[in-house]
């Protein structure tokens, strides 16, 4: 269901400065200044270095006081597991003006070969992000989050580099430095002929759990709160695969006006997906003030999760 989609200016745009700039809109939006944010939550899987965190990146880029800044690893659902983090907080009265930001470049680690083909042709970079604060209201805001996770399936959909997996990367026969016999992480010729330096998915094992996993934590969230399918107003699914997008919208029994799909656009950018399409519903005029707005997301891992909010 692809037809477009982004990819990042090598060597000018990456995943932080991205995200920055996604938060300079949100925070615009919000009717705050960067110095009035008082906490970062920056999901991402295709971070600017192995560490530091993207976060302290963009604290750094737009000026912001020496607050606290969590990057998260949680892939497709990053995003979602970055919400309940900030209502928990928020609700806690810890911090008041949280800004959570998805955001990826993984047109920077894709095999473009034809050996790659079946993960390439499915990711674009993108970024969004939203800042989050307490409501007076009783009838607004977050109503619930639902986190899950299953690692019995970790390596169907991983990339093994960069990382210490000892199996991979450790006792490899030729060191790059003769005095560290020990091992470590080498980029071998061998790592790259198998494929180890790039994403690996098996598709239909990932599609044949997210849409059983799908369904299952929208329901979840809709149960908790008393509320049923019918009752959703708009569901922004993480735009993975469209087929499962309209699968889940099917299982779901909901009409074409209550979701809201854009990887036609955008392709599959993870923790940025969720994000960008409910900025784009908002913009569109699909939510109004009062919706019951449903986020779902499902990948990597696996990690999946959902959040109910009346907006």
């Amino acid at each position: 269901g692809i037809k477009e989609r982004r990819f990042a200016t090598r060597f000018e745009d990456t995943t932080a400065t991205m995200g920055a700039e996604a938060a300079k809109i949100a925070i615009e939006r919000a009717g705050i200044t960067a110095k009035d944010v008082d906490f970062i939550i920056f999901a991402t899987l295709s971070p600017d270095y192995y560490f530091p965190g993207c976060g302290v990146l963009v604290q750094r880029i737009l000026g912001m006081g020496e607050i606290g800044a969590l990057d998260i690893r949680n892939q497709c659902s990053g995003f979602i597991y970055g919400i309940s983090i900030a209502d928990q907080f928020i609700k806690t009265g810890m911090y008041k003006n949280i800004l959570l930001i998805g955001s990826e470049t993984h047109s920077y680690a894709l095999d473009f070969t034809t050996r790659g083909r079946n993960v390439s042709v499915i990711f674009g970079d993108g970024a969004g992000a939203v800042v989050l604060q307490p409501t007076e209201k009783d009838n607004q805001g977050i109503l619930s989050t639902h986190l899950h996770s299953d690692g019995n399936a970790a390596e169907l959909l991983s990339m093994p580099n960069p990382g210490f997996h000892a199996g991979k990367f450790w006792n490899e026969k030729k060191p790059i430095q003769p005095d560290q016999p020990y091992g470590g992480m080498f980029i071998t010729e061998d790592l790259v002929k198998k494929d180890d330096l790039y994403p690996n998915m098996d598709g239909p094992a990932v599609f044949k759990k997210a849409v059983v996993k799908f369904p299952e934590v929208i329901q979840e969230a809709l149960h908790e709160n008393g509320l049923k399918p019918a009752d959703i107003d708009m569901l922004i699914p993480h735009q993975a695969n469209l087929r499962i997008a309209q699968f889940v919208q099917q299982q779901l029994q909901l009409k074409d006006h209550q979701v809201h799909n854009n990887i036609q656009k955008y392709g599959n950018t993870t923790a940025a997906s969720v994000p960008i399409a409910l900025c784009e519903a908002w913009e569109l005029g699909k939510i109004h003030e009062g919706n019951l707005v449903c986020l779902a997301a499902f990948g990597s891992g696996f990690t999946w999760g959902s959040a109910l909010l009346r907006w």
